[in-house]
């Protein structure tokens, strides 16, 4: 059995020899474009592992990853797009490196491409597009949360929790099950593994929110406080204003929601002053754990079934236990 690594590589592989063949070459070339910026490619791996859980010839479901990875990266072209940000992965986001108009034509159609793409598994596999249909609107729900959030003054910590299942996780867990379901697995099965990949995404985001701002810049592969200069209510941010006493909740409110004539390295500095001295740290990594037992109570479920689960458990533990 293929670790999750060896299976990114498997589909990176197949992505690199897969021939895009929108016409016209307008259409074309921005897919490949964004397509072409690399990624861990987690989310198509996973679709394999779901898949190789139950049936070894695992390159059956490429297509079904590819579907995936599509979607993923048209969400990118358009969040991309709404954000106005100028670099992807290093490169310029693919509305600069080409136009806007370009930018969203592409992604209408890469979003059209990705259920063609599960048309092969249609007669053996009908509810597959059902499930991506009721993600892809979710995760364009989340999209409309977080961008709601960034003008609300008030968002409850269960309000982030949804918008990050919403927004993260949702397409996670989706992958994974379709990969189960087209190797026949029984709808529990598919179901505990569905669940396993939306706990495992909340707690991955989580994560990935304290890495942000108590991460190491080498590590994480960013410049810490990035969710900081965005203003971004995160669950630190949420939970300091639960933490704080009342003279430091509202300074943390004012940076977040007043203009301050202060420096980014300032703003990020106080900013996370307040967060520690609120200890909200502990409680980010206590939630997260929250989460990952729950997602790893659903992959023991499959195990209990005979299904040999050690790969995923492996993968999990591994990318929820990056240092801070």
């Amino acid at each position: 059995m293929k670790a999750v690594s060896e299976l990114a590589r498997s589909f990176n592989n197949y992505l690199t020899d897969y021939t895009f063949k929108l016409k016209p070459k307008s259409l074309n070339e921005p897919v490949e474009y964004i397509m072409g910026l690399g990624g861990k490619r987690i989310r198509p791996a996973l679709v394999l592992a779901g898949y190789q859980l139950f049936k070894s010839d695992f390159e059956y479901a490429n297509e079904a990853a590819m579907a995936v990875e599509v979607f993923h990266n048209f969400s990118l072209v358009h969040d991309d797009i709404m954000d106005e940000a100028r670099l992807r992965r290093n490169e310029p986001t693919t509305h600069i490196h080409f136009n806007t108009n370009a930018a969203i034509l592409s992604g209408d159609a890469m979003l059209i491409l990705s259920y063609q793409l599960l048309e092969k598994y249609q007669n053996t596999n009908p509810e597959l597009f059902h499930l991506f249909s009721k993600t892809a609107m979710e995760v364009c729900e989340g999209q409309a949360m977080d961008m709601d959030f960034e003008r609300a003054k008030d968002v409850s910590i269960d309000e982030y929790v949804t918008m990050i299942g919403l927004k993260t996780s949702v397409l996670i867990a989706c992958g994974m099950s379709m990969g189960a379901a087209i190797a026949g697995a029984d709808k529990p099965l598919v179901d505990h593994l569905y669940a396993f990949g939306k706990n495992m995404g909340i707690a991955f985001q989580i994560q990935d929110d304290i890495l942000d701002t108590f991460g190491k810049e080498a590590q994480v592969g960013k410049r810490i406080g990035g969710d900081i200069l965005q203003k971004k209510k995160t669950y630190l941010y949420l939970k300091s204003l639960e933490l704080l006493s009342e003279e430091q909740s509202a300074r943390l409110r004012s940076l977040f929601n007043d203009f301050h004539e202060i420096s980014e390295d300032d703003l990020i500095n106080e900013v996370k002053s307040l967060y520690e001295t609120a200890h909200v740290r502990i409680h980010a990594q206590e939630l997260k754990l929250v989460y990952q037992q729950l997602a790893l109570s659903h992959l023991d479920a499959v195990r209990q079934s005979g299904i040999d689960t050690s790969i995923l458990k492996s993968f999990a533990e591994k990318l929820l236990d990056r240092d801070a």
